[in-house]
């Protein structure tokens, strides 16, 4: 990281509850709460619907705290790329020592609480998140190999492992492959974005594959990692994790997902540009609705084995 003199813009005025909500990531921290949720209610055990609550409320809390302490340290490179000028510290709304202050304070009373509101199971893995996404991923990866997104990709995937942990107590096959199925995701999702947002990564000189290997090298690798991720995802309909709804949304959304990837790999630059990145961007928007589409029925095959539809 450059140093703390790094220029973030002019302090335009006092900060508003929203520019620190802002700093958590909130749309991240969206699909956070909606994994660890459906670890949580997935797993094969009765739990206190407070104590529930406290986990899921705990959980959201850690994942904001990693979001105010990558915020406080990519500082510099958000106020060069567009996609990030308007965060709360390079517009100048908050200043990094109150990110820092923040995302410290949160990360301590979240790993805490949910430690004595569930177990230290739980509270280490979360711990051991946000450890990896802030030191390992931002502080490291990010800025040093274009394997960033792949690697550092575990640290999004950690949150239903949490919730599974905070129901049972322990770590299980199938919180495993929640797990393998959000990682394998990762890639495939932000190399899109890299695509159609390129200039930001080449003028903030993060080592994104598209800057390191080009987009022609990125979008073979798009359409590797999403064979390897179609493969993972129908193979866990086959598990105990797995049902008919699940399966169903799995052979849909992954032929869906595997067109998509093998017309970004058809595509060159000329036409990409040509119409405005269309497919990429079509193909991120699906990346979307794939993770949240599979949990989700997950969730409901969970809630189906309970009320006695099917085993």
């Amino acid at each position: 990281m450059s140093d703390t003199s790094v220029n973030t813009g002019p302090y335009e005025s006092e900060a508003q509850f929203g520019d620190f909500f802002a700093l958590l990531k909130p749309r991240v921290m969206t699909l956070v709460v909606f994994t660890a949720f459906v670890g949580l209610l997935a797993a094969p055990v009765s739990l206190h619907p407070f104590v529930g609550f406290c986990a899921i409320l705990f959980i959201a809390v850690g994942g904001g705290a990693s979001g105010a302490l990558n915020m406080w340290w990519d500082r510099d490179i958000d106020a060069v790329m567009r996609r990030t000028q308007k965060r709360p510290i390079p517009s100048g709304r908050v200043t990094s020592d109150e990110a820092l202050a923040i995302g410290l304070f949160l990360s301590v009373l979240s790993v805490v609480f949910l430690g004595l509101a569930t177990n230290w199971v739980a509270a280490g893995l979360l711990a051991f998140t946000i450890f990896f996404y802030v030191v390992v991923y931002t502080m490291w990866l990010k800025r040093w190999t274009p394997q960033n997104i792949v690697i550092g990709g575990a640290a999004g995937a950690f949150p239903p492992m949490i919730g599974w942990a905070a129901a049972t107590g322990g770590i299980s096959v199938e919180s495993v492959l929640m797990f393998c199925l959000t990682f394998m995701w990762t890639p495939p999702h932000f190399w899109a974005l890299a695509l159609f947002m390129r200039k930001d990564y080449d003028n903030a000189g993060v080592p994104m594959l598209t800057v390191t290997h080009g987009r022609p090298a990125t979008r073979r690798h798009i359409l590797i990692y999403t064979v390897l991720l179609a493969v993972l995802a129908i193979a866990t309909g086959f598990t105990t994790l797995g049902g008919p709804v699940y399966m169903a949304t799995a052979l849909v959304l992954n032929a869906l997902f595997l067109k998509g990837a093998v017309d970004i790999w058809r595509r060159d630059e000329d036409m990409a540009e040509a119409d405005n990145y269309a497919v990429e961007k079509s193909f991120f928007k699906l990346s979307l609705l794939y993770l949240f589409a599979h949990f989700g029925a997950i969730l409901v095959d969970a809630a189906l084995v309970r009320l006695g539809v099917w085993a």
